[in-house]
């Protein structure tokens, strides 16, 4: 199974690609998509979703997973959050990829064995489970894959229930 986990905003959104075959990942592809802040936030929404749909187009994944909206204090992030959320969402759903939404907990349980783990832990985790020679970077990068590992876990156990 091909899948694309995606990290969500409007500045950065982190995508990682992999492939999970016989309980073992491996990358495709990975990155950010970066729109400029001077740009209006219509443009950027649009930027932004045509570069997801590209890339959809392109490794077509069986399943895109998205990290869920968390709440935090700064309410304009979480907005932002949002704006970026909605382009991916509509770029898997204009493509016809079902979507799979997963919260910060549920990912760094499923890759780091402990919900409560740090990035670094996760950011680790990530590289190791993905044979890489590095953190993949900028952190939503990193994100991306994790949300993607965790997709592979979580679709893996509830396919056996």
């Amino acid at each position: 199974m091909v899948i694309m986990g995606i990290d969500p905003g409007v500045a950065i959104t982190g995508y990682g690609i992999v492939k999970y075959e016989g309980n073992k990942f491996s990358v495709i592809d990975y990155g950010a998509a970066i729109t400029e802040a001077n740009v209006a936030l219509p443009k950027r929404l649009l930027k932004l979703n045509g570069i997801l749909e590209d890339l959809i187009i392109k490794n077509k994944p069986d399943f895109v997973a998205v990290e869920e909206l968390f709440f935090n204090k700064n309410i304009k992030t979480a907005l932002t959050v949002g704006h970026g959320r909605g382009a991916a969402l509509l770029a898997a759903a204009r493509l016809g990829v079902e979507v799979f939404e997963y919260t910060p907990l549920q990912v760094k349980q499923a890759v780091a064995g402990y919900g409560r783990a740090e990035k670094s832990q996760v950011q680790q985790m990530v590289k190791i489970i993905l044979n890489l020679d590095a953190i993949p970077k900028p952190d939503d990068v990193a994100d991306a894959l994790a949300i993607a590992i965790c997709h592979g876990h979580s679709y893996n156990m509830l396919r056996h229930k």
